[in-house]
């Protein structure tokens, strides 16, 4: 094998293993929060409820965005 093909697969390694722990740790936290929706142990309002998800989803859409659209970014041109 070459040298740059090795240097590829270990950086395709290394971004399976660590995109698989973070997504995995990313659903357990998402798992852990559904948890507050106990009513009988937690007090919470529609609004509060809103603000959450929107923080969330906000974040989803940035982060999917990096990935999507950084490969296909265009210079401006006039």
């Amino acid at each position: 094998m070459s040298k740059k093909k090795t240097k590829e697969e270990d950086r395709t390694a290394r971004f399976k293993r660590i995109a698989e722990n973070r997504t995995n740790q990313l659903i357990k936290m998402i798992r852990l929060l559904g948890n507050c929706s106990n009513k009988s142990s937690y007090s919470y309002t529609e609004s509060e409820v809103k603000k959450i998800f929107s923080a969330i989803e906000n974040e989803l859409r940035e982060s999917k965005a990096r990935f999507t659209f950084a490969r296909g970014r265009k210079e401006f041109k006039l």
